[in-house]
């Protein structure tokens, strides 16, 4: 059968789609470089800036489900649109604040729009692309997101060089518009219900409740002075989880999805999926102590050496994709996997000392970007494809929901590493000067292992699956 070719307007549907996407990860990045600059605009100190981020990513967190699930409920279309309406008047009150309260009020804002936008950012994907090429869409949304990764730093130095802290978010008014404008007219409607379910309001307050305790106690883990506090809360939340998870046993559409949870070849790829958003996060946040401190780049170097990482798995996402439309999906991700940690395993080994040349760093990021976009395309593929069309916004949201909760805890792990190995020989002779390192980059490679043997695991689930469709 030759490839199904999308109409114009669905090509202008999934250009809104993306656009918005790149958007609201372009938001999670941007900011931080500024962080220095809103401390002194705003009078605070560092660590109250850091709020300006934090809360942005605490609001997608805990709102990611319950949004998700109303998707699931009316329509992802309504969902989405307005999330864009928020998402873009919230960017204009950032660029207007004039106070660090209303900073903080308008970044919680923009949190909002873009959990009601990217919760359903999946379904929607699943709507416009036809069975056949869903692969393709879903590379297309890995290769968005790496770009936008990979772009977020470099594009707040330049308007930072150039223009006041206002236009980082003043950028997002013309394409939250045309956004705005494309979706409505062009993006696809729910697939009809046979009978309407009654929202379940009781959920939507516990999964914020469980969410925004054990997400926020995480960020904080590193803070000495409310160590006990933290415990507490993640222990306070877990407990509130087990009776929310008890609540939602026999309900037909249950917000947090356990009844996805019963399908063993999407829990798998749930595991793997966020395995590896903690190995990458860890090794991310790790590296440039490494090239900084140990091998003594300077910042220019550092920067351009993270760069080879989002751009192979950029590259290497629309073959992967093409590839999975013939052969196994598990197997192709174990394999990516196993790229991946090999790279891994490279920038553990030591270069002799003041002997680090620039280009065999680079081909070794590389190679890490190559395992990373062979394996996260076809897994995903996988993850969505286990469930029924109508839960697509379920799996879509509880997707963004395990990533966000990946990279914070690999955040989390890698500021208590850096915090125990307090001198360059607790960690090893790895990166003299870049304490913990060679810690992180140990513990990522076992993620990278976990999550390779666990995609390894689904190969023949996978092969039944495809033998009876």
């Amino acid at each position: 059968m030759s490839d199904i070719k999308l109409t114009v307007h669905k090509y202008i549907a999934i250009g809104s789609v993306l656009i918005v996407l790149a958007m609201t990860m372009l938001d999670g990045t941007l900011v931080n470089v500024a962080l220095p600059i809103f401390a002194q605009e705003f009078h605070v100190s560092d660590s109250s800036a850091v709020w300006i981020v934090t809360i942005y990513q605490l609001v997608l967190t805990m709102l990611m489900l319950p949004l998700a699930y109303i998707g699931d409920l009316y329509s992802y279309k309504r969902n989405y649109i307005f999330g864009i309406a928020v998402f873009t008047v919230g960017s204009a009150l950032c660029a207007a604040s004039q106070s660090f309260g209303m900073m903080i009020a308008a970044r919680a804002a923009q949190g909002f729009g873009a959990a009601l936008a990217t919760s359903v950012n999946v379904a929607l994907v699943r709507l416009i692309y036809p069975p056949e090429t869903l692969a393709r869409g879903l590379a297309v949304n890995t290769m968005v997101i790496a770009i936008s990764s990979a772009a977020g730093p470099s594009l707040a130095g330049i308007i930072l060089s150039s223009a006041s802290w206002h236009w980082l978010f003043l950028i997002n008014l013309p394409l939250g518009i045309a956004a705005f404008l494309m979706a409505y007219k062009y993006l696809p409607d729910n697939p009809p219900k046979d009978h309407r379910i009654k929202p379940d309001w009781l959920s939507g307050v516990a999964n914020v409740i469980v969410f925004g305790t054990i997400f926020y106690a995480l960020g904080n883990l590193a803070n000495k002075h409310v160590l006990w506090e933290n415990i507490l809360l993640i222990a306070s939340g877990i407990v509130i989880g087990i009776f929310y998870v008890r609540h939602l046993r026999g309900r037909e559409l249950p917000m947090f999805p356990i009844d996805l949870l019963h399908n063993k070849l999407y829990t798998l790829s749930v595991i793997t999926y966020t395995c590896s958003f903690v190995t990458q996060c860890m090794a991310l946040i790790a590296l440039p102590f490494l090239f900084l401190n140990g091998y003594k780049f300077s910042e220019l170097i550092t920067g351009l050496l993270m760069t080879p990482w989002p751009l192979a798995t950029m590259a290497i996402s629309p073959f992967a994709a093409r590839f999975i439309e013939k052969h196994n999906a598990g197997a192709t991700a174990a394999f990516g996997m196993l790229v991946y940690a090999i790279g891994i395993g490279l920038l553990l080994i030591e270069p002799p000392a003041g002997n680090v040349a620039e280009w065999d760093i680079a081909w070794r990021m590389a190679l890490c970007g190559f395992g990373f976009g062979i394996f996260q395309t076809p897994n995903v593929f996988v993850m969505i494809s286990a469930t029924p069309v109508s839960r697509s916004g379920a799996a879509g949201g509880f997707q963004s929901t395990a990533r966000m909760g990946a990279l914070t805890f690999g955040a989390t792990l890698v500021t208590l590493i850096f915090a125990w190995c307090s001198s360059p020989t607790d960690a090893g002779s790895l990166a003299n000067g870049a304490p913990g390192v060679k810690v992180c980059l140990y513990i990522a490679l076992i993620f990278a292992i976990i999550a390779g043997v666990f995609s390894l695991s689904r190969v023949k689930s996978i092969s039944k699956s495809v033998k009876t469709n």
